[in-house]
């Protein structure tokens, strides 16, 4: 797991295998089975999640008891619920694996070392939020204004390992359609082929 982490963190910023060493202890491995909870809604958020192998889903469910997929974190994705991790306030997510998962977990007190310790976490932490701030203001003005066949062929041009992973209902979550009309969009394209 460690060595996933170190390899995405040197992708990133200048890091020794010294400085890596000093920073390991901030992280608690963790491995998740298949549909294993993480974190629960109601739950005050601990950790923020980065993904060293499989694939993890943050995920509402509705009055009507219907889910709502937010988020999918594949390997060298980070995955947190940060307003609720600074905050201390229960958070509105699930987040579970969509398939088995080794996960290392990182407090707010460990980030906040390892922003000390090494000079490029800092901004290598804001590029990833503001990232993940522009994917996720992309996701809704397409959720506005696309089709749900456009949304679905955005999807697969922006995340094309991840929709050969995840099923189909949860896929279809994301991208606020049915499975139904999930199946006949990807009928219809296989048509084409």
């Amino acid at each position: 797991m460690f060595d996933v982490l170190y390899q995405f963190l040197t992708e990133r910023m200048p890091l020794t295998r010294t400085q890596f060493e000093a920073v390991q202890p901030f992280f608690l491995p963790k491995q998740l089975k298949k549909g294993e909870l993480l974190l629960r809604e109601g739950d005050v958020a601990k950790y923020g999640a980065f993904v060293a192998r499989g694939c993890l889903r943050s995920y509402v469910i509705d009055n009507k008891g219907k889910e709502h997929v937010v988020q999918f974190a594949p390997e060298n994705w980070w995955l947190a619920d940060i307003h609720s991790i600074i905050n201390k306030v229960p958070t509105l997510y699930f987040m579970d694996a969509i398939e088995p998962s080794d996960i290392l977990l990182l407090d707010a007190s460990g980030q906040q070392k390892l922003i000390e310790m090494l000079p490029g976490f800092q901004a290598s932490f804001q590029a990833g939020r503001q990232k993940h701030t522009t994917a996720k203001d992309h996701r809704i003005i397409a959720s506005l204004t696309a089709t749900a066949e456009e949304r679905y062929q955005n999807f697969l041009h922006v995340y094309p390992s991840i929709a050969q992973r995840v099923p189909q209902h949860m896929l279809a979550s994301y991208l606020g359609i049915t499975p139904e009309t999930l199946s006949r969009i990807r009928k219809k394209w296989a048509a084409k082929k």
